[in-house]
């Protein structure tokens, strides 16, 4: 099997993100897609579409998980998760890139042994596995890959047995 490079994207206004290369270090970071002064509406989703052909022509994406929240602290939240949210899918069609959501019960199971876990929580977890996040967004990107490839090892480890 071919073990492709891994986005993982945890949407938002501040977007975290994760990127794991079948071989070599985990890059990550998060981006700002806070609108600017005399933006219109949608200029937050062209520049998300603008950064995702930016990471692609850095390292060809193969794959992109995404951290699928069922609920928001707010309406804005709600509305700014679904837009990206919309031109992901639609950016990954358009390249023929597979894409899926991840529920959060999920990433913080796996990562920290709790579906329930707090922010803290899943901060002291990636940092565990030797990550220094700046900020709960680029932690819940790297936990989201953690997550990813602790199900492809346990996936490999069942075709092999």
């Amino acid at each position: 099997t071919m073990n492709p490079t891994i986005l993982a994207l945890d949407l938002g206004t501040q977007t975290g993100w994760a990127i794991a290369k079948p071989v070599g270090a985990i890059t990550r970071g998060t981006q700002s897609f806070r609108p600017q002064r005399f933006d219109g509406g949608g200029m937050r989703y062209l520049r998300f579409r603008r950064w995702l052909d930016e990471m692609h022509q850095l390292t060809a994406i193969g794959e992109v998980r995404f951290e699928e929240v069922r609920r928001h602290q707010g309406v804005d939240a709600a509305h700014v998760y679904g837009g990206l949210l919309g031109q992901l899918s639609a950016w990954c069609e358009q390249h023929q890139i597979p894409y899926a959501g991840v529920p959060v019960g999920t990433i913080k199971r796996s990562v920290t042994g709790s579906g329930n876990a707090s922010k803290a929580d899943v901060i002291a977890a990636v940092q565990r596995h030797g990550f220094a996040p700046k900020d709960d967004n680029e932690a819940d990107a790297i936990a989201l890959l953690l997550c990813v490839s602790a199900r492809a090892k346990m996936a490999s480890t069942r075709e092999a047995a």
